[in-house]
């Protein structure tokens, strides 16, 4: 009897042990752990640099532009998260005679966390890094709202991914962070990368998450600003579709407004943003979206008008969206 009691004890101690392990590893591997280092006193501190008048509202090509890919790229180097270049060469070129109208050579900035285990297969965050610059009269357009909130919640996002990396649970498949130049002047620096130049073959791309203004709530939303609207996620994929919707419910609660998802949106938001030089190669997209206000293109879109904490929570539903994409078992199919 008192050897089966020996035995009882110690069948039940290795179990617990075994447990707690379990829990320990589950924990450290929760993507909710990682969404905690997005914070809205970091993207405010980048936020407050990036859509100051030192970048002289960051017109593609001209010397505010070349300040914000340098600030981009400190911020990846900071946080040791390579460049898929290569040689510390973040930067895909593109040359003047891509655009036209006297604009001059401009720049893609480029970032990637390799994946552990479907290396080959890529999730694409997009943001826009460049604005419409300086007014005839001389204001400086900062574009905080356009896109320096999308630009600081990429930059977030590549952080709370890299951290999961230290701890040794990075994505399953790959990412690239790609801040695309030229957005403003008609989508040219992501039309440059999915057409001329796409880093990773684009067949293995599995989806595309664009960020374009997400730190501003619009009169619609005024009452109830807990709310985010997306376009796009239904269009080439209702798996991607589905999956936003449970990771939403799950862990951020967010109501999302399909208002300018429909086919028939006059503004046509579905193709004006970059996310769309990817829907058009059949890559599923999101596109998250707080909608248009009064300091749309103005010079008053500055940085004391966000919202950060819910610039924050937006953040986070992008990067467990993202965590899941890359780290589900089979890829999203397109329907």
């Amino acid at each position: 009897m008192q050897r089966i009691l020996v035995f009882i004890c110690a069948t039940f101690l290795v179990t617990a042990c075994s447990t707690s392990k379990n829990k320990k590893k589950d924990k450290e591997n929760s993507p909710a752990k990682y969404a905690k280092t997005i914070t809205a006193e970091e993207l405010k501190e980048m936020l407050y640099t990036y859509a100051s008048d030192e970048y002289e509202g960051r017109k593609t090509g001209e010397a505010g532009q070349k300040k914000a890919i340098e600030f981009i790229k400190n911020a990846y180097v900071e946080n040791k998260i390579p460049s898929p270049l290569g040689d510390g060469d973040y930067f895909q070129e593109i040359p003047e005679s891509y655009f036209h109208g006297g604009i001059k050579a401009s720049e893609n900035v480029l970032a990637y966390i390799k994946g552990s285990e479907k290396p080959e297969e890529l999730i694409i965050i997009s943001a826009h890094l460049d604005h419409i610059g300086i007014s005839k009269s001389g204001e400086i357009n900062n574009g905080a709202d356009d896109d320096g909130s999308g630009t600081v919640a990429v930059l977030e996002i590549a952080e709370a991914f890299k951290a999961a990396v230290n701890k040794g649970y990075g994505p399953k498949r790959s990412i690239l962070f790609l801040h695309v130049t030229g957005e403003e002047i008609g989508l040219f620096g992501s039309r440059y990368y999915a057409d001329v130049d796409p880093i990773f073959p684009l067949e293995n791309t599995v989806a595309n998450l664009n960020i374009d203004m997400i730190g501003r709530i619009d009169p619609k939303h005024r009452g109830n600003p807990n709310y985010l609207y997306l376009i796009g996620s239904d269009r080439l994929s209702k798996e991607l579709h589905e999956l936003s919707e449970q990771v939403n419910k799950e862990y951020v609660n967010l109501t999302f407004d399909y208002k300018y998802n429909k086919k028939n949106d006059p503004n046509r938001f579905y193709y004006r943003s970059d996310h769309y030089n990817f829907a058009k190669h059949n890559i599923p997209v999101i596109f998250y979206f707080n909608g248009t206000h009064a300091d749309y293109h103005r010079p008053t879109d500055t940085p004391d008008k966000i919202e950060y904490e819910l610039l924050a929570k937006r953040t986070k539903l992008i990067f467990h969206t993202a965590w899941e994409l890359a780290n589900r078992e089979e890829r999203i199919k397109v329907d």
